[in-house]
């Protein structure tokens, strides 16, 4: 009783709102238009990109930034800039270049080459500090050697790092430095074909991840261009009177305008854009046009004798009850999506950003679009061409033209036949479901096939599921042909053998001269190579035969004579004194780690890591590790997934609440077994085609959930509701409501997404293979499975059949009765 109650208050309220709009259509079309000259206008002159990288994309509460904040107060980067390992900090500005031999050469052979790379940065002006150091890759060690000498390398990688200290003038001077650096690069490798040079620079990865935009903006253009013809085209009839080709046009176009205003918000409030809206458009294409063709079904199935103003009314209370609770689900899932429990700036961002879009597209869909199909119904009833605007001869006056001039003026009653009601029927899709899909797919000989085809779906996608691995690497969200990613693709190869330098910072007063202290330092270091100013000591005092056992001796010789050796000069950096009197005390240290790598070096970082972590609880050191990389790996998979595993949550716990209220329970139940269904397939075969879990592909996830509502919710409804005697008549009602709008929505958005396979991206890459598969298995799911499965599950149709048997016979009674009152003249009640 409560769900009718609510079902019939929420329609009459639809109702109220589709007779407001078709009273003051001029209204409701002026409003969203000014609103989106002012909004519009204003994103254009506010626009500005998202400058930190890091910001967006890392983990926002991540313990390495705590630990990188401890390690830069201890020890500040100006002090380690004549240090090979001084990236163990953020390093700023720089510049970094790998120099690659070609196949079977020695690089170590070309010095001159290199020497003339060297000597041309280092002439170079404004900010150059000084040389750092290089790495050597692709090494081959010669033969039975001890002391693992090198006989040849393919590759030599150098850093030169510029000292800024924050300034904001240092800071320009070393960006436009960084600019020269990679002109020069370029210049460099056109000047010596013998070497390939690849380089860096620390606004590499921020330009190549802007870069996206810049690649997309002519592809997003011919999406948008692809949209409007497919839109216009399903949306056409042969019926110049019934046919809505420019209403399929406008749908589009109204959601278009609804995202302009939305980025004029986004930008008022201070929003900067980054690459990962760029999918902001085709998510709300993806529901907009979805109650454009909604509405359009609604209005083709009311009685053409009516006014229009009340058609319009009608196909309100038809569909935007449907469509208030599906926008309701995208507002609370990307609500949650933009909620304190996301820990990535970027998720949290688009999330945002895309709750109002919704709000505004709902808005736009029942105001704007809304007006534009009171007058298409006000054209129609006043017996308007849909195209020409001009009025429709009669029948006679076009017996007596030629054929092209009928079939372009024809008003389809030629082909009505004089049983039929609905005109609307003789749509293209309308009569290809009807005719010919409806009958194919609840064939008894069919079902067997399409069990089997789900089952190997099912299959697929769990074997996806075991496979899944977080994307962590920030190289996917990069333009594919960019130098970071060229950068990036080469450093991998030549120089993975080994972790990053991994900085051991002892952060409190320690007895180094205990034995048992040495002995715990060195249980921490197994299993890496390390460079520490402790063992080198050790072995100072070893070969110099000086027995420092206590602690004034061991800090005494440290400081008079260790430290002040040319080769041991640099570790002045890793160790702070303190001094108390006459006493000195060493408060903190650091030390140098690199491990060994063997398959993935960046799940082996992060496994590294969640070891050495522990350990500073467990063991009476206190020390923390850190290096830069670990901002952007520290529990990145989980802060991925949580925002999926939120909207997840909430998308089942709402439906669930609802069993008993505004929906059939049974039609929640099939609902959550759908959207669960297509959500695991989605994510399954993904994997399946080495698609990462970054963010790009978390928002894909959660835009799955809504979208496989969208276009499932309508179709299990109807069916639930149906009252025909058996389950296959009823599905064949739902396809026939509904079928047309889901095929219109989900081609036009899978023919939308095509133009991104072009985009020389891996952030577009990535959208277009989520978005396909989003599409193909909620078709799938729509037109196959889901009409086969409810064929022979319940709901069950037979109370149906016993209500109308017992009105049937009810009926022969009365007649009965009256044939035996009156045999002389029988009447048929």
């Amino acid at each position: 009783m409560l769900r009718q109650v609510l079902r019939r208050g929420l329609q009459s309220f639809c109702h109220r709102l589709g007779l407001c709009v078709s009273r003051h259509p001029v209204f409701f079309l002026t409003v969203p238009a000014v609103l989106t000259i002012t909004f519009g206008l204003s994103a254009l002159n506010r626009f500005q990109p998202e400058g930190d990288l890091e910001r967006l994309v890392a983990p926002s509460h991540s313990l390495a930034k705590i630990e990188r904040s401890l390690a830069s107060s201890l020890f500040p980067l100006d002090q380690s800039k004549s240090q090979l390992y001084s990236d163990l900090h953020s390093p700023g500005r720089y510049g970094r270049v790998i120099l690659l031999s070609p196949p079977g050469d020695n690089i170590l052979l070309q010095a001159e080459g290199i020497l003339q790379t060297h000597r041309a940065v280092l002439e170079m002006k404004d900010g150059r500090n000084s040389f750092i150091g290089h790495q050597l890759g692709g090494v081959v060690e010669v033969p039975n050697s001890k002391d693992q000498r090198v006989k040849s390398a393919r590759a030599i990688q150098i850093t030169y790092y510029l000292q800024t200290y924050g300034s904001a003038i240092q800071d320009l001077i070393g960006e436009k430095w960084e600019n020269e650096f990679c002109k020069l690069m370029r210049k460099l490798q056109e000047e010596h074909q013998d070497l390939q040079l690849y380089s860096l620079a620390s606004f590499s990865l921020w330009r190549d991840f802007h870069k996206t935009s810049i690649l997309a903006r002519s592809k997003v253009l011919v999406s948008l261009m692809l949209i409007l013809t497919t839109a216009t085209l399903s949306s056409s009839m042969k019926d110049c009177l019934r046919g809505k080709p420019f209403l399929g046009l406008l749908g589009v176009l109204t959601v278009c305008i609804s995202i302009i205003t939305a980025a004029g918000i986004f930008f008022i409030t201070d929003g900067k854009y980054n690459s990962t809206l760029l999918g902001i458009p085709f998510f709300a294409m993806g529901h907009g046009t979805k109650g454009v063709f909604e509405l359009l079904s609604g209005w083709r199935r009311t009685k053409e004798n009516l006014p229009f103003k009340d058609r319009v009314a009608d196909a309100y209370s038809d569909v935007m009850v449907t469509y208030t609770m599906t926008s309701s689900l995208y507002f609370i899932t990307f609500g949650m999506g933009a909620s304190p429990f996301t820990n990535i700036e970027a998720v949290k961002v688009f999330c945002q950003n895309m709750c109002v879009s919704i709000l505004l597209n709902y808005f736009y869909i029942f105001s704007f679009f809304g007006s534009c199909l009171v007058f298409a119904g006000q054209l129609e009833q006043n017996r308007y061409h849909s195209i020409f605007c001009c009025k429709i001869p009669s029948a006679e006056y076009l017996d007596r033209k030629p054929v092209w001039f009928q079939t372009v003026m024809s008003d389809g009653h030629q082909q009505t036949s004089h049983h039929e009601t609905n005109p609307y029927q003789h749509h293209f899709i309308q009569h290809f479901l009807r005719e010919h899909y409806n009958e194919w797919i609840t064939n008894i000989y069919v079902k067997p096939f399409v069990v089997i085809l789900y089952l190997i779906y099912a299959s697929f996608s769990f074997m996806g599921c075991l496979q899944i691995s977080d994307g962590a690497n920030i190289i996917n969200l990069l333009a594919s042909e960019s130098p970071s990613v060229s950068f990036a693709m080469v450093q991998q190869k030549y120089f993975s053998n080994y972790s990053p330098v991994i900085g051991f910072y002892v952060y409190e007063p320690l007895a180094y001269w205990n034995s048992s202290v040495q002995e715990d330092l060195r249980r921490l270091c197994s299993g890496f190579t390390a460079v520490s100013w402790v063992e080198q000591y050790y072995q100072f005092l070893k070969v110099s035969n000086i027995s420092a056992n206590n602690k004034s001796d061991f800090i005494s010789v440290l400081q008079s004579s260790f430290l002040k050796k040319p080769e041991f000069q640099h570790f002045r950096n890793d160790i702070i004194f303190s001094k108390a009197g006459d006493e000195n005390n060493i408060i903190a240290s650091r030390l140098y780690l690199v491990a060994r790598m063997s398959r993935d070096k960046q799940k082996e970082v992060i496994e590294v890591l969640e070891k050495l972590r522990p350990l500073s609880l467990s063991k009476s050191i206190r020390f923390i590790v850190f290096n830069p990389s670990f901002v952007f790996m520290d529990h990145y998979s989980l802060s991925v997934t949580v925002p999926v595993l939120i909207a997840g949550f909430g998308v089942l716990l709402l439906l669930i609440l609802t069993f008993f209220l505004v929906i059939h329970p049974l039609g929640n139940f099939w609902l959550i077994l759908s959207v669960t269904s297509i959500e695991l397939g989605v994510l399954g075969l993904m994997t399946l085609w080495n698609v990462d879990m970054d963010c790009i592909s978390i928002l894909c996830l959660i835009y799955t959930f809504n979208f496989a509502i969208d276009h499932c919710a309508p179709l299990l409804y109807t069916f639930v509701l149906a009252t025909e005697h058996t389950r296959t008549q009823c599905i064949k009602s739902s396809l026939q409501e509904h079928g047309t709008a889901i095929l219109q929505n989900v081609t036009s958005f899978l023919i939308g997404l095509v133009p991104l396979l072009f985009v020389p991206s891996n952030l577009t890459f990535t959208l277009f293979k989520c978005l396909l598969l989003t599409g193909s298995c909620t078709l799938l799911h729509c037109f196959v499975i889901l009409p086969v499965f409810l064929t022979f599950f319940p709901p069950s149709k037979k109370h149906h059949k016993k209500k109308k048997r017992g009105k049937r016979k009810e009926r022969e009674e009365i007649e009965c009765i009256e044939i035996q009152e009156n045999p002389d003249h029988v009447t048929t009640v």
